[in-house]
């Protein structure tokens, strides 16, 4: 899709498109987003922490960590004094994605960079045990924040950025319906390496479809008595989604 300025002021300059029933979107908030498969809880070390580090203990060499700017944890004491000070963030909205067959967390995700007046958010801290991903679950985490994003919330702009070299982020981003941007050279540092940023986003037109999509690949009829899919969810993207964002003035 390409998106061109048609409007110009009275001086012939492009502008943007009018919004005249723009407002401003709501605070993000902590309540709890439930699932058929999984649920969303404000992360919380009485209830989550011990669960959590034991489904990460699964990833035995650490891997989940390399692109994040904390962990790997070499002890639960450790683990839990980093939920407890994450938990307490007053801009960063960490939430458990707990399991409901077993009932038990098993991956972390939040929201963050929160700007309600423009209409954009984003979605980071990305953190799925080895029982967590590539499971249906996972794709209905990420549509269940997309969901209360866009049309609880009324957010314009989900955001999704992650290191340009972490290519099992940046190929989840496209799955899920996030199209490309373009990257931000020399963007930060972690764990003493230089990254540069990818970003992707979805906007609120472009929902509908990724939600109709995502809604009939999370179908139970979707998946086999092995728990296999039978169709792929890029089969129900709309032909766009994924895609690089291209901007003409």
């Amino acid at each position: 899709m390409q998106r061109t300025n048609e409007r110009r002021n009275e001086l012939g300059q492009p502008i943007g498109r009018a919004l005249p029933d723009w407002r401003a979107a709501t605070a993000p908030g902590r309540a709890a987003i439930h699932g058929a498969r999984c649920r969303l809880e404000s992360l919380d070390a009485e209830r989550h922490a011990e669960s959590l580090f034991d489904a990460f203990a699964q990833d035995r060499d650490g891997r989940n960590w390399t692109y994040l700017p904390y962990g790997p944890f070499a002890s639960l004491r450790e683990y839990r004094g980093w939920v407890e000070a994450s938990s307490t963030v007053d801009d960063v909205y960490f939430f458990a994605i707990v399991d409901r067959v077993p009932e038990r967390a098993i991956g972390v995700a939040s929201y963050l960079r929160a700007a309600p007046d423009a209409g954009s958010i984003e979605v980071g801290h990305l953190s799925f045990a080895p029982a967590l991903q590539r499971t249906p679950a996972a794709t209905e985490a990420m549509y269940l924040m997309m969901k209360r994003v866009f049309e609880d919330w009324g957010y314009r702009r989900y955001e999704w950025k992650c290191d340009r070299l972490n290519a099992a982020s940046c190929a989840a981003a496209r799955r899920l319906g996030f199209r490309y941007e373009g990257t931000f050279r020399n963007h930060t540092t972690v764990k003493g390496c230089n990254r540069d940023t990818a970003w992707f986003s979805i906007l609120d037109d472009e929902w509908p479809g990724i939600r109709e999509a995502l809604g009939r690949w999370l179908e139970r009829g979707n998946f086999d008595e092995r728990g296999a899919q039978r169709s792929r969810l890029q089969e129900w993207m709309p032909e766009t989604a994924g895609e690089a964002t291209v901007v003409e003035v």
